[in-house]
């Protein structure tokens, strides 16, 4: 039965009423789904426009093409300046210098630790010469736990502390006397099949994860170097705490002290700038020496250049850095050296030297290993181990030859052990004396 409310006895006196004088009521609305109408016109407006910009498109992806194209064969044909010398001005094969015992070359590969490679491969000759044993120590050892102090120092400086791949030699001494040092076979550090060194992922994920804890200003030391070392551990593997070598087992440590033998102390590195007194030792201004390390030895540029030259004739290797992208660095010939359009060799002095460093067009490149000398006619050529690329696109694997007028001018710095300077070493305690008495 319809419940009459009132809304329903009011429509049904209506439909009474109407009915009653012959009308008929009107009909309810009604809701009805139907296909929605287009405007041809505006459908083809927006056609045109989508067309349009199809074409424009695929004109703009041309074009892209085609200066890619253009840019890519420009870089592939790009020239470069050379200098070069007559082959009867070179100093011959490796075999004709006098070398020191040294590993065979190893290449850095796709890494910016020639510091390290460097630096191993002198301490690797220290070893031989202290001990007679050849002893193939592991690079990457080293740059793991400088990669840990480089955060550490990053962290207490509240990120005003340079972080990057590369340092200097004496980083490793340094490493070696915090963490001890391991030989190859125990630590590769090395996760690519090819065999070949890659840390281009590596170095952006530590650098990428530095700036993160900067910008929010995470400066949780022990947090940061936990998390810094899971990126390492997935690139260069964990170093070991405990290994074997020849049937024994040994801490890095322990290998260091009683295979290895090598006292980091005894080491010592030079420079000759203007920028600090002479016979004072003063810190290496560049930004890999990012702890700020003021034990350079600073020598006059004559006493620099003997240095190297009386140390390596009397049997001590050196690892040697500096500038190595000028035109006189041939890797067609194997060869560094001063051309003459550059500045004759006569008037490589202090001041032309220093006038370079001051402009940046003598940096700190490079680092290598110095391990042979032989005399070629006025000059002296040095035997340098390298371990870049460029030292693989030559006559010979893994070697330049540098000229000591390339030495005198472009060199830096160089580390070797104390006995090979110690002359040099006696005139800075004389001159220490000097000031101690001038102080009084």
């Amino acid at each position: 039965m319809t419940k009459l409310t009132p809304t329903v006895l009011a429509m049904a006196l209506c439909a009474a009423s109407l009915s009653a004088f012959g009308q008929t009521p009107p009909p309810r609305d009604a809701v009805i789904y139907e296909p929605e109408t287009r405007d041809p016109a505006l459908k083809e407006i927006k056609e045109r426009n989508e067309s349009e910009d199809a074409a424009a498109a695929t004109a703009t992806a041309a074009i892209r093409k085609q200066q890619e194209a253009e840019a890519k064969a420009k870089k592939e044909s790009k020239k470069v300046l050379r200098a070069t010398l007559s082959e009867t001005a070179l100093p011959g094969p490796p075999e004709g210098f006098k070398q020191v015992y040294h590993a065979p070359p190893q290449a850095q590969f796709y890494t910016g630790t020639c510091w390290a490679f460097a630096a191993t491969s002198f301490l690797e000759s220290e070893i031989f010469r202290t001990t007679g044993q050849k002893v193939k120590m592991s690079e990457m050892h080293t740059v793991y736990w400088e990669y840990v102090e480089k955060a550490r120092r990053f962290v207490r400086q509240r990120g005003a502390s340079h972080f990057a791949e590369g340092s200097e030699h004496n980083a490793v001494t340094r490493i070696w006397s915090l963490y001890g040092a391991v030989p190859l076979d125990a630590y590769a550090g090395l996760r690519q099949e090819d065999g070949r060194h890659d840390h281009l992922r590596l170095a952006q994920e530590m650098e990428e994860f530095l700036a993160f804890v900067k910008a929010k200003n995470r400066w949780d030391e022990e947090w940061v170097l936990t998390a810094l070392r899971t990126i390492l551990d997935r690139h260069l593997g964990p170093p070991p705490s405990e290994f074997t070598y020849d049937g024994r087992k040994y801490t890095p440590r322990s290998f260091l002290e009683k295979v290895a033998r090598i006292e980091p102390t005894d080491y010592v590195g030079f420079m000759s700038t203007m920028a600090h007194p002479f016979y004072q030792q003063a810190e290496f201004e560049v930004a890999d020496n990012w702890w700020h390390d003021a034990s350079y030895h600073n020598v006059p540029l004559d006493r620099f250049v003997a240095a190297i030259d009386g140390a390596i004739r009397n049997g001590y290797s050196m690892a040697i850095g500096g500038d190595v992208s000028e035109p006189g660095k041939n890797f067609r010939q194997d060869i560094a050296f001063v051309p003459t359009f550059d500045i004759p060799g006569d008037y490589i002095d202090q001041s032309a030297r220093e006038y370079r460093i001051n402009n940046g067009s003598s940096g700190d490149d490079h680092g290598i290993h110095l391990v042979g000398v032989r005399d070629v006619g006025n000059h002296s050529w040095y035997l340098i181990k390298d371990s870049g690329r460029s030292a693989r696109h030559g006559k010979f694997d893994g070697y330049y030859f540098f000229r000591d007028d390339f030495v005198k001018l472009k060199m830096l710095t160089f580390m070797v052990h104390k006995d090979g300077v110690k002359g040099l070493l006696d005139e800075f305690k004389k001159a220490d004396e000097v000031d101690q008495k001038a102080a009084k």
